[in-house]
């Protein structure tokens, strides 16, 4: 499925009755489910697009909110090591909501970090938390310090 993102170069094999795709952040062969999809798009853009060192990329780890185990899709840390994005992905035919909005503003209590990005590939928000501690929408990425 064409995205709303520039083309990428990806590695993809069908292995075990199924369609998969080597994740090099993750270094392994990962189901290639539609939101998979939009997730390696969006890690390519980080790194090949916007220049960001994958080295400072974390990908699919878990976090205790609340007592419970949750997942994130991507964090991107800034070249001081600190938290600097977060990232959530869904598969191109989920709607972003108010409710996606809140599952990745709910993460954020655990990192803290200034920018949130969602997407489901056809579709992007990108929000930073200003000196009031409230969401904002904004148009331009933001680049590393």
């Amino acid at each position: 499925m064409q995205l709303n993102f520039p083309s990428y170069e990806f590695r993809i094999e069908r292995k075990e009755d199924s369609l998969k795709i080597y994740d090099a952040f993750r270094r392994k062969w990962v189901v290639l489910t539609p939101e998979e999809w939009v997730r390696q798009h969006v890690l390519a853009f980080l790194v090949q697009t916007k220049n960001f060192a994958a080295s400072l990329i974390a990908v699919e780890r878990s976090l205790v909110y609340n007592t419970k185990r949750k997942r994130f899709d991507v964090l991107v840390f800034d070249k001081q090591s600190k938290p600097f994005m977060l990232i959530e992905c869904k598969a191109p035919e989920v709607a972003l909501t108010t409710e996606t909005l809140i599952q990745v503003c709910t993460y954020n209590t655990v990192f803290k970090v200034p920018y949130l990005f969602i997407s489901n590939g056809l579709s992007h928000l990108l929000f930073s938390l200003n000196e009031h501690d409230k969401y904002v929408s904004e148009s331009e990425f933001p680049t590393l310090n």
